[in-house]
């Protein structure tokens, strides 16, 4: 059965001006500046770039006027809310020159073939027959990123009969593979991690140590990559020297020859660090790029259109309709320039409480001096939400005398230490990285080692902790990192 009845309650909902203001402070540099070229195109009563000084009026204070009994709001549509009203506006004190150490407000694109289309370039300096030609067609399409054929011969086999209506056996296809790997980058076209490297080694010329990385690849290819180096002495019947020097030359090769190719077959991201970090005079100084400040104002046009109506005796019902259209855009206008103050001020409040906060490693560029520091910590300093500063840190990027880095990693969990302070689970991986780096890779350090290690330097972790912070850091077990 249904029922009508009536519900009070109050509820907190964010406004759509907050929304977008939560999504502007969000966008890196580059994002930013397509959504401002978006508004732009989009609202027509803002603009970008210093006001022309040419034909200057003066800037109306208010529009009054009475569309049928219809009033305007004077206060809505007062253009000296968007543009200064002083009598020398900042505009006119810029010059027109600009200083080749500026920023660089443009953005960089490259250009280039793909990788397939490159390995097609070279086949077409090859003689081969239509039904070569088309198997090596197919081949070379099959390449992934890495540059592998990830198929069997008798998938591809398959595929060419259906999709290709070329019926060929799998030696036809095993001897255009051939000719396929034979391009450049060596170690492309093949099927598998050793295949890739057997075929680069065979380009080179043979020596001794080419020669046993050879039959190491050929005959015992799980053994090296499990690094059992006895079973390996023993097998080939070589001394360590002969062994190491083998090794040294499979370390050489590419894995991955797809990887080393740089044409533009893939989007090259271009990092814009949103803030720059230097030290003057043994002081922090925080500036936020130009390219997150940009000159935008009201359209004259704009002002020139209201300033016709005031004038204007006999107001039609188009001239109505132009001005409410006026007033819209007007208000579009003001809240997006008032948004990007907004949005410029948190970046760098936000920013400089970081700064502050991590100040003796920002002075030092050691690690080990950052402080354990969470999304609440900065909140509760700038005395905004959590998910504004988190809003802040994903996405920017900052520029420091010790490398561009993205806010993010400065923020790490504590922990305690054997004589209870706090320390910064980034200062542990500091550490664990020196201590694994400094291992005898003959005998390298297990997990339950190296926690025993932390200990013994007054960081009391778990070994499962160990395993969990050397993954982070990229670090292979034990015995990956074993070296002859």
């Amino acid at each position: 059965m249904l029922k009508q009845y009536l519900q009070f309650k109050l509820a907190q909902k964010l406004s759509p001006q907050q929304i977008q203001l939560m999504k502007l402070i969000q966008l890196p540099t580059q994002a930013f500046e397509q959504r401002l070229k978006q508004e732009l195109e989009e609202n027509p009563a803002l603009e970008s770039g210093k006001e022309s000084l040419d034909n200057e009026d003066e800037y109306s204070e208010s529009l009054d006027g009475d569309m049928d009994n219809e009033t305007i709001d004077t206060e809505d549509i007062n253009i000296d809310d968007y543009l200064s009203d002083d009598e020398i506006p900042d505009y006119r004190t810029q010059t027109s020159n600009y200083s080749p150490d500026e920023d660089e407000k443009s953005i960089p694109f490259a250009a280039g073939v793909s990788f397939t289309q490159y390995l097609m370039n070279q086949l077409n300096t090859i003689y081969l027959n239509d039904e070569e030609w088309a198997i090596a067609e197919f081949l070379v399409g099959s390449i992934d990123e890495s540059g592998y054929i990830r198929r069997t011969i008798p998938d591809i086999m398959d595929d060419l009969a259906f999709t290709q209506n070329v019926y060929v056996d799998e030696a036809a296809i095993e001897s255009v593979l051939n000719v396929v790997q034979n391009l450049d980058p060596p170690g492309v076209g093949a099927r598998s991690l050793d295949e890739c490297l057997i075929i680069q080694l065979k380009r080179k010329s043979p020596t001794s140590e080419i020669e046993l990385a050879l039959d190491i690849l050929n005959k015992s290819f799980e053994h090296f990559t499990k690094k059992h180096y006895k079973k390996l002495l023993q097998k080939h019947g070589v001394g360590e020297e002969e062994l190491k020097a083998a090794i040294s030359e499979i370390e050489k090769l590419n894995p991955k020859p797809g990887g080393s190719y740089s044409g533009g077959n893939k989007i090259i991201e271009h990092i814009v660090p949103d803030f720059s970090i230097k030290i003057v005079d043994g002081e922090l100084e925080l500036s936020l790029n130009s390219r997150n400040a940009p000159d935008l104002h009201v359209s004259k046009e704009y002002n020139n259109m209201l300033q016709g109506y005031k004038k204007s005796k006999e107001r039609t019902k188009a001239q109505k309709d132009a001005v409410l259209f006026i007033k819209q855009k007007l208000d579009a206008a003001k809240w997006f320039i008032d948004a990007i103050r907004q949005r410029q001020q948190t970046l760098y409040v936000t920013m400089k409480a970081i700064m502050d906060y991590q100040s003796e490693y920002f002075l030092s560029g050691d690690e080990r001096k950052l402080k354990p520091m969470i999304l609440k910590d900065i909140a509760d300093t700038i005395q905004m939400d959590v998910s504004t500063v988190s809003r802040v840190a994903n996405s920017k990027y900052v520029d420091t005398p010790y490398g561009t880095k993205l806010i993010k990693e400065y923020f790490s969990e504590s922990m305690k230490n054997i004589e209870g302070e706090d320390v910064s689970t980034r200062e542990i991986k500091t550490i664990l990285e020196s201590v694994i780096g400094e291992e005898n890779k003959k005998k390298p350090l297990t997990d339950d080692k190296l926690a025993r290690l932390l200990k013994e330097k007054g960081y009391p972790i778990a070994r499962r902790t160990v395993a969990k912070y050397r993954e982070q850091l990229g670090i292979p077990v034990a015995r990956l990192r074993k070296q002859i």
